[in-house]
């Protein structure tokens, strides 16, 4: 099944004069991650919105196009309905957590409990989601004064829980090191494996590039880039989007530039090791 098919979709807030989203059109399908890059106000965060039912439900505005989310027409979806079905991780981790909650196995368990689900079992799908994310030690820590990269993991432990069938990040590692950013996207591929679909707007492109499946680049609210992540990280003309390639492409493209091509096009760190070592096994080859 088709994850999301948009086509033509203008969305402009209310009291704004321009269109955060400017006959954008794009089609993902389920069982994906899709990467979203683009510049700031190039309306990553109204897509996100827009997926989530945010819009039109709570941001008003004017929405004109055809908007369809597993299927069905986004007018047709019932907001909650929806909210059960799409999870959404924000870019910043404190304004997640709920800040009325004591513990953080608390706080995990908030939305299987309006969910209504029995006790036995809300206890069990919140231990078997704090095991699969490795946070035993903090189930009995105050989610308030848990760091960054803490808070965030408790974000994605909420979402988890809820088992909903698609997610909806929004630059989760914008505030994260890089071993937190790691360990955020292992817990991305850790859902991909488990069946999700995953919406993923971020600016750490290197991490993009050894995750996701497709990556979408937006500009001026509209997609001016939409394909495999290889094609369109490589594509030359990427940066005329205001996006950097990966590193790793940076280099291919110097070392083509100086007579050296590796013969391939890496994305990531190991790829681009592979590469340069079977090009200097070539050299010493034929000298």
């Amino acid at each position: 099944m088709t994850l999301a098919n948009l086509h033509d979709v203008r969305f402009t807030y209310a009291f704004s004069e321009r269109p955060a989203l400017d006959g954008l059109s794009l089609q993902w399908e389920e069982g994906r991650v899709h990467g979203v890059v683009g510049l700031n106000a190039s309306g990553k965060s109204t897509l996100c919105a827009l997926l989530r039912g945010i819009i039109p439900h709570f941001h008003s505005g004017e929405l004109t196009g055809q908007v369809e989310i597993l299927g069905r027409e986004l007018s047709e979806w019932d907001p909650a309905e929806l909210s059960t079905t799409i999870g959404c991780v924000f870019d910043n981790p404190f304004t997640q957590i709920s800040g009325i909650r004591d513990t953080v196995f608390e706080e995990i368990a908030i939305g299987l409990e309006n969910l209504g689900m029995p006790r036995d079992e809300l206890i069990d799908r919140v231990v078997a989601v704090v095991r699969r994310l490795g946070i035993e030690h903090l189930v009995e820590k105050n989610p308030n004064g848990l760091s960054g990269g803490q808070r965030q993991k408790v974000a994605f432990a909420s979402i988890i829980a809820m088992d909903a069938e698609v997610m909806v990040i929004d630059e989760p590692t914008s505030q994260l090191d890089p071993e937190s950013s790691e360990e955020v996207f292992e817990i991305i591929h850790g859902l991909k494996d488990a069946g999700k679909s995953i919406v993923l707007v971020e600016h750490k492109i290197d991490l993009l590039a050894a995750y996701a499946d497709t990556i979408t680049v937006l500009r001026e609210g509209a997609v001016a880039m939409s394909g495999p992540t290889r094609d369109v990280l490589g594509a030359p003309e990427l940066p005329s989007f205001g996006v950097r390639p990966p590193e790793v492409v940076e280099l291919a493209v110097r070392l083509s530039g100086d007579g050296r091509d590796l013969g391939v096009m890496p994305m990531t760190r190991a790829e681009a090791t592979r590469a340069v070592g079977t090009r200097m096994e070539e050299a010493h080859r034929a000298h």
